[in-house]
């Protein structure tokens, strides 16, 4: 998989996943963005709701989780982190706050599992396929 990475100029970052060769000469995409800042309250943080507009479906309890983990290591003012998730077009959308630890947190409590297919009892990685079915072919 190759990973462009585009600056926004206003610190955020975003990666779109292309397909890639593998080593047996097939080809597959990745179907996770994971966004870092903009998750705050400020002006400038909006990334939650360009999230939204493009999302057909929310994972709340993404960030209700997250925000969990966080106020178990930041106390109450894991309360100005608006991390979410939702689903695009068959895509898994994750928005993270910017600080490193924040990252570290959100990869390392939440997403390194439930992207783990060996996961049990059970991930979003085992859902990839089924993500599109409510579409007509």
């Amino acid at each position: 998989m190759r990973a462009n990475s585009r600056s926004g100029g206003n610190g955020f970052s975003s990666t779109a996943s292309q397909p890639a060769a593998s080593a047996s000469g097939t080809r597959s995409v990745k179907a996770v963005v994971i966004s870092t800042g903009g998750t705050g309250v400020t002006g400038r943080d909006v990334t939650p709701e360009a999230l939204e507009r493009v999302a057909e479906k929310l994972i709340p309890g993404f960030g209700e989780l997250f925000r969990l983990i966080s106020f178990n290591k930041i106390g109450t003012s894991a309360l100005q982190s608006r991390a979410t998730a939702g689903v695009a077009k068959g895509t898994y959308l994750f928005a993270l706050p910017g600080s490193p630890g924040a990252c570290k947190d959100g990869w390392d409590e939440i997403l390194s599992s439930q992207l783990d297919i060996r996961h049990r009892p059970c991930n979003f990685a085992e859902l990839l396929p089924r993500l599109r079915e409510h579409e007509t072919p």
